[in-house]
């Protein structure tokens, strides 16, 4: 879950340009980021916080307003884009036959950053923090350009970044781009092990120990809490369980110690860590101006079910099999700070809003003003917030957009950074906005840089491969480029959506749920929309939509490519294709595949930590090559990656928008 670390040199594709990180154990002198450059600062209390959101977020529309009047009409940026990639740093223990999470993660993080250090202009991976101590986040050390050949690297560097990881590990390390440890929340799930501490502490968690939110930063403690404290209770995500023959309902006895909070036949989980403790998959573009970057986020709103249908690799909580497939929802409910008011489940009295969503959760409206129709659901938001706005010259969808935004407040304020010069900094504004966890996130030029304007799309779970995590990266990247070119339009009623979001989240969506759908996406007044399947969408539906896929090889057909680059698309189309039509699984089916013929598996929907070690060992075989799983990744699933494009390609980067 991207908090604002990104990297440097990403700026371009990111969003930011940022020193490299100093991690120290003084927590009241100590580097924090706030979507700009690192400085010292020191965490104010839940109650220092709260008294100064309104500071923050009258000061940050004054941000935002400075400039959106000097950026606005700012042309001419090239494409840019990137990945970032999350990795759990997993311990086996094969004498016990035991797999937990090591929490070495400020130990191996500096290392990792030596090269950056040195010379940042000339490495070829970034690392930064995650919200657990047991987690990195990778993303290559430059953005990626408009040269079709820059997708025959994508792999090339995320197995770079996997194998410098790696070589700092100790005896029984490795790294895994899992989405979920599946026995996240179990008992002595940590290495070293913690016990949990629900009497006091930041997270007050039943299953969660502190030590397992990364020490190294403030900022992650400091959310936890003052998300909780916000909320006034302990977090309540309640997760299905998959009912299997032999499933005992209810299936511990938290319903009886927290009634309020916890559902008999749920998988209850309580604390921040156990949802952004997931990993996820993210691409970021730098679009060529404003216009164009408000298109991108609104074609790319009606895909993201879609892609976490597709990319859903997460069934397992705390030890047992759930009934939902994807991480989202869990996410949402981790950091859901609403207030009983905000929920709906007191009378307002104490707080302005009856807020729909958690501040991690769907978008709720289109950003184009062609677009306005669309937006059929409630946008709750701050009318004093929104009329500043329209007399500072920002039009009515942005406006709606940001006043949105700022019904939120303030969770994580340092003492050095509540006053500042609104005509030249933006951390007001930054604090709101990066913490507003959407599906897409419309991200404005940072002040005084070359970086432009820019769209983050955030729903994909992580792949357990770097050709997986490449085929999804590049997949997405490439219908950037075919909405733009053949000016296609995908949006749709809002409303549709969200109820897209919530079906691809169930268990088998990719197999067996029907999608809202666009049928024609090419007219802009034909509004009409159908119920598909993801293979059908992604593959076509003869005589009604063409299909995704075949979209992006109409657009590669004129195209010149070089040969490694043409067979590597390919073999990443082909894996989209198959996933998408049921012939091999998600990472989440094959998980349930797996576990269901484990011999000691009880069906009772407990995965024992047995079970959990071998689901693991087998998932890193795959991952590593030395195991092949053909129901998974099929048949055929090398390409031609390489650490450089061609010389003969390196010059013909074009400075037009497309």
């Amino acid at each position: 879950m991207n908090f604002c670390f990104s990297a440097k040199k990403f700026g371009c594709a990111f969003g930011v340009y940022k020193s490299v990180l100093k991690l120290r154990s003084n927590f009241q002198s100590i580097q924090i980021v706030n979507m700009g450059l690192l400085t010292e600062g020191s965490p104010l209390s839940w109650e220092e916080t709260k008294a100064l959101a309104e500071h923050v977020r009258r000061h940050g529309i004054e941000q935002f307003i400075n400039l959106y009047s000097k950026l606005r009409d700012r042309t001419g940026d090239v494409l840019k884009w990137g990945d970032e990639v999350e990795y759990i740093i997993v311990k086996f223990d094969d004498v016990n036959q035991r797999a937990t999470v090591s929490l070495r993660a400020e130990e191996v993080l500096p290392k990792l950053q030596e090269k950056e250090l040195k010379d940042p202009q000339n490495v070829k991976s970034l690392w930064r923090p995650e919200y657990g101590a047991y987690m990195i986040e990778g993303t290559p050390g430059k953005p990626y350009g408009g040269l079709l050949a820059h997708f025959n690297i994508v792999e090339a560097n995320m197995r770079y970044r996997r194998a410098e990881a790696s070589a700092l590990l100790k005896d029984g390390e490795v790294i895994m781009s899992i989405t979920n440890f599946p026995r996240l929340g179990s008992p002595n799930f940590t290495s070293p092990p913690y016990k949990p501490t629900p009497d006091r502490g930041v997270s007050l968690s039943y299953f969660f120990p502190d030590q397992a939110t990364f020490p190294g930063h403030p900022r992650y403690r400091t959310l936890a809490e003052n998300i909780r404290k916000r909320r006034g209770n302990r977090m309540a995500i309640n997760i299905p369980v998959y009912r299997d023959v032999n499933t005992k309902i209810p299936i511990d006895d938290f319903h009886k110690i927290l009634p309020d909070l916890a559902k008999p036949d749920s998988v209850y989980l309580d604390a921040m860590g156990l949802g952004m403790g997931c990993c996820c998959l993210q691409v970021t573009f730098q679009a060529c101006c404003i216009t164009e970057a408000r298109t991108l986020y609104d074609q790319l709103a009606p895909l993201c079910p879609i892609m976490l249908a597709l990319s859903a690799a997460s069934p397992v909580y705390r030890g047992y099999l759930t009934d939902v497939d994807c991480r989202w929802n869990v996410v949402s409910a981790s950091v859901d700070c609403r207030t009983r008011e905000e929920l709906g489940l007191e009378p307002l009295k104490n707080d302005k809003f009856r807020i729909h969503k958690s501040r991690y959760d769907s978008i709720d409206s289109y950003l184009s003003p062609e677009h306005e129709k669309y937006n059929d659901i409630e946008v709750v938001h701050d009318p004093a917030v929104y009329r500043r706005l329209r007399e500072g010259g920002i039009d009515h969808p942005l406006a709606i957009h940001v006043a949105h935004l700022f019904i939120r407040d303030t969770v994580s304020l340092f003492s050095e950074k509540v006053h500042q010069d609104d005509e030249n900094d933006t951390d007001h504004f930054e604090n709101i906005q990066s913490t507003n966890w959407q599906t897409m996130r419309f991200k404005p030029p940072p002040p005084n840089s070359p970086i432009g304007w820019r769209v983050e799309f955030r729903p994909c779970d992580a792949q357990l491969t770097d050709f997986e995590n490449a085929a999804y990266v590049c997949f997405v990247v490439l219908l950037t480029r075919v909405i733009l070119t053949y000016n296609l339009k995908f949006v749709m009623p809002i409303s549709k959506v969200d109820e897209n979001m919530q079906r691809a989240q169930r268990r088998g969506a990719c197999a067996s749920q029907r999608f809202w759908w666009r049928r024609d996406v090419r007219s802009p007044d034909a509004d009409t929309y159908l119920e598909m399947t993801v293979h059908e969408i992604i593959n076509g539906k003869e005589g009604v939509f063409p299909g995704l896929i075949p979209l992006i090889e109409s657009y590669l057909s004129g195209m010149d490519v070089d040969a490694d680059t043409h067979c590597s698309v390919q073999q990443y189309l082909k894996l989209i294709q198959r996933r998408a039509s049921g012939e091999i699984l998600t990472m989440a089916s094959w998980m349930r595949e797996f576990i269901g013929k484990h011999p000691q598996y009880k069906k009772d929907s407990i995965v024992t930590e047995k079970i959990n070690y071998d689901l693991l060992k087998t998932a890193y075989g795959i991952q590593s090559g030395t195991i092949p799983a053909p129901t998974l990744l099929g048949s055929s699933n090398v390409s031609k990656t390489n650490d450089d494009i061609p010389k003969a390609f390196s010059k013909m980067m074009s400075k037009d928008c497309p």
